[in-house]
């Protein structure tokens, strides 16, 4: 297909879009938001990133197959999907995120889970006398979590203490251990903007504290249940959109369109894991309220791709559609809920206060022993009630030494690390929860990646691939050094595959037609 037909096609795609939504077009000026020297008129000056959470390379497949009209097929057709893309393990929503805007595993980000146990660090509001506390960094750590703004953010009294310095609070962003591309991309002189959903995505900022120019981060929970978790995503669209339209998040201040942006979804995660939702097969046939979550968010892509044509700004901005995790299971046969007094019980039946830390949360349990020197005896212990705790795999010794850091050395590593027969997940008695993630199955990690501008043609790639590729992929499209990255120059983690990011940047494409 010629660039000119390609071209023609994509703006019929973006038009469609725009018609059923009843906005009208209109081709303003562009704004700023470039990186260094001006680049020529085909490069790539902006990224928008979105994050789909709960979503599965499934789901994207079978929109795309049944709703041809919806924005994100016809996206598709502009776009490199990448059907074996596979998030971080654990696949929480931290490390799931940090893969993305740092290029790294949780080996080197220093991120396990969003909730974990860190050796090296004390209590919050402690004197750091005892050292060795959980980390707890959802929603919790709020001022008020409730509020739309957390109460006004983050409360330094509820954060864990580093007596390494001073016994200070630990913000998120001090707990990763390599930059952002955030970081990358302001110090080189372009515009960053980023929303989420809790205060706690401080961490996006990375250790300088200072990343994002233009950090969106309104609490979640204040929007609880199916009906209120559309409008929360709602909020942080209409911010996007203010963003594209050379606004900051709030649309009252010129700020630029950002060289890098984006956002996550809730709606489709929070319809997949409550009950009344989920799917109704293995298939991945969604509910009512799944269905409805999917298309709304579809719509929501559709008004931002609206505002992109609307702006001028297809030639020159590169859109990746993923996900930080799904969720497990898609079978609603397959669902138990486990017993959370099990495993601890078997291990505190060892020893009273071996577990220094436990967390069971989704679909993983991860366990930080007193004493590292009997995590062989907990692990014959654990064996021996594997059927009883649904124990499909246990991580640890070499096992586990093969994905992570040896917990011997890094205070943040779990001794053992246990992945639940399929189906089973780690919620609390009593909980609506249907699906949940953190885990090393498929239904957790699958999820959707799909890289898209006008001047590419359809293309599937079926070759495994890992979302920390998108981090130094989004470098090169925005013409600066992935190696700027540590965790990629840690890593060598490459650039996705079949994206001649190189041409992109160097392409003249034709103006785009009202």
């Amino acid at each position: 297909m010629s660039t000119e037909s390609k071209n023609t096609q994509f703006t019929r795609v973006v038009l469609a879009c725009v018609a059923s939504l009843l906005v009208p077009i209109r081709v303003k000026e562009q704004l700023s938001g470039r990186i260094g020297p001006t680049p020529g008129p085909g490069a790539v000056q902006h990224v928008l990133l979105l994050s789909i959470d709960g979503m599965h390379s499934l789901d994207l497949s079978n929109l795309v197959k049944d709703r041809p009209d919806s924005a994100l097929a016809k996206l598709s057709l502009h776009a490199v999907t990448y059907c074996n893309a596979s998030t971080s393990f654990p696949s929480n929503s931290w490390p799931g995120l940090l893969s993305m805007v740092t290029g790294g595993s949780p080996n080197v980000t220093g991120v396990i889970f969003e909730n974990s146990y860190d050796r090296s660090l004390s209590a919050p509001a402690s004197d750091c006398s005892k050292i060795g506390t959980p980390v707890i960094f959802d929603s919790s750590i709020d001022k008020n979590r409730d509020a739309v703004d957390g109460g006004g953010g983050i409360d330094p009294d509820k954060l864990p203490r580093d007596p390494r310095k001073g016994c200070t609070p630990v913000f998120p962003h001090s707990f990763i251990r390599v930059n952002t591309i955030f970081e990358v991309v302001k110090k080189n002189g372009g515009h960053t903007a980023w929303c989420d959903k809790h205060p706690a995505y401080d961490l996006v900022n990375g250790p300088s504290g200072a990343g994002v120019d233009d950090l969106f981060t309104p609490e979640v929970r204040s929007f609880r249940g199916l009906k209120n978790v559309a409008s929360y995503d709602d909020l942080k669209v209409t911010a996007i959109l203010n963003e594209i339209s050379g606004k900051d998040h709030t649309g009252k201040q010129d700020a630029g369109v950002p060289a890098i942006f984006g956002m996550n979804f809730q709606a489709i995660s929070v319809a997949q894991k409550t009950a009344g939702g989920g799917y109704l097969d293995g298939n991945g046939s969604p509910s009512p309220p799944l269905e409805d979550a999917l298309a709304h968010t579809d719509q929501s892509i559709a008004k931002i791709m609206s505002r992109l044509q609307e702006r001028n700004l297809l030639d020159s901005t590169l859109v990746i559609i993923t996900a930080k995790h799904g969720d497990s299971p898609i079978d609603p046969a397959k669902l138990k809920r486990a017993d959370l007094e099990v495993i601890p019980r078997a291990v505190n039946f060892i020893h009273e206060g071996l577990l220094a830390g436990a967390e069971q949360d989704g679909s993983v349990a991860m366990l930080w022993l007193s004493d590292q020197g009997r995590t062989a005896e907990v692990v014959s212990a654990l064996r021996k009630i594997q059927e009883q705790a649904g124990i499909q795999e246990i991580y640890s010794g070499e096992s586990l030494k093969l994905l992570f850091n040896d917990p011997k050395k890094d205070p943040r590593v779990p001794d053992i690390i246990i992945q639940p027969t399929p189906g089973q997940i780690y919620v609390d008695a009593g909980s609506p929860f249907i699906a949940e993630h953190g885990g090393n199955a498929n239904t957790d990690r699958n999820v959707p990646l799909l890289v898209a501008h006008r001047n590419f043609n359809r293309l599937e790639l079926k070759f495994p691939v890992q979302t920390s590729q998108i981090a130094p992929s989004i470098l090169k499209a925005l013409g600066l050094n992935p190696d700027e990255l540590d965790a990629v120059r840690i890593e060598k983690t490459p650039v996705l595959p079949g994206l001649d990011l190189d041409q992109l940047r160097n392409s003249v494409p034709s103006p785009v037609k009202k």
